[in-house]
């Protein structure tokens, strides 16, 4: 039964939803660890106005991440392809942004700035996304 390029799309829908929370997990991991273990808070306010902007910051990128791979999915079907393993795809980007963020706490001299920060995760998320790109195989009736 071949399936229709609906049915594709909510693939692609709920991988979007799925990058987006992967990638905001990762984030906030890599925030909470950064605010407890890697900044100066004079106080326990200090310590909350860190956690918030970190927090709101990473869950900004997640959903643009999430925006691109809606928007790399969705020119796949269009393509007449589809995705498969979008569990793994979804982890592998959170994993992804989990090293990233590490590193750049860690080797301050790695972060590029935000432009090419930004650039570097659309990338990756578009990469990783492609990585699961299947053509679509019709089963017709014999």
């Amino acid at each position: 039964m071949p399936v229709d390029s609906s049915d594709r799309m909510k693939v692609v829908v709920y991988y979007a939803v799925w990058v987006a929370v992967c990638a905001a997990l990762a984030g906030v991991a890599v925030s909470l660890i950064h605010t407890w273990f890697f900044s100066y808070n004079p106080g326990r306010s200090g310590l909350m106005q860190t956690v918030f902007q970190d927090i709101v910051t990473v869950l900004a990128i997640a959903a643009g991440q999430g925006a691109v791979s809606l928007g790399t999915g969705s020119a796949l079907v269009q393509l007449g392809r589809a995705l498969q393993g979008t569990v793994l795809l979804g982890l592998l980007i959170g994993l992804f942004d989990f090293i990233m963020y590490s590193l750049q706490m860690v080797v301050p001299a790695t972060e590029l700035g935000w432009i090419p920060d930004i650039a570097i995760l659309v990338v990756a998320t578009i990469g990783i996304t492609l990585l699961g790109n299947r053509r679509e195989t019709v089963v017709g009736n014999a």
